[in-house]
């Protein structure tokens, strides 16, 4: 822990980056379902695949990026 970061900013920190992670996660679930009830699949595939990517890349912040 350095200096500029207190324990409750780390905290919440945290708490940002799982609720970040968990809103991706349900934005890609939702793409997928989407996707099989479309006409037109692909794009709601790719924006699936951005969401999950985007969800494994949350855990990559760290709060030096702030």
């Amino acid at each position: 822990m350095t200096d500029a970061h207190s324990a409750d900013f780390l905290a919440g920190w945290a708490a940002a980056l799982l609720a970040a992670r968990s809103w991706h996660e349900g934005q890609a679930k939702q793409a997928l379902v989407q996707a099989r009830r479309s006409r037109f699949p692909k794009n709601l595939e790719r924006e699936s695949a951005v969401h999950t990517h985007s969800a494994e890349m949350i855990v990559t912040l760290s709060p030096e990026d702030v």
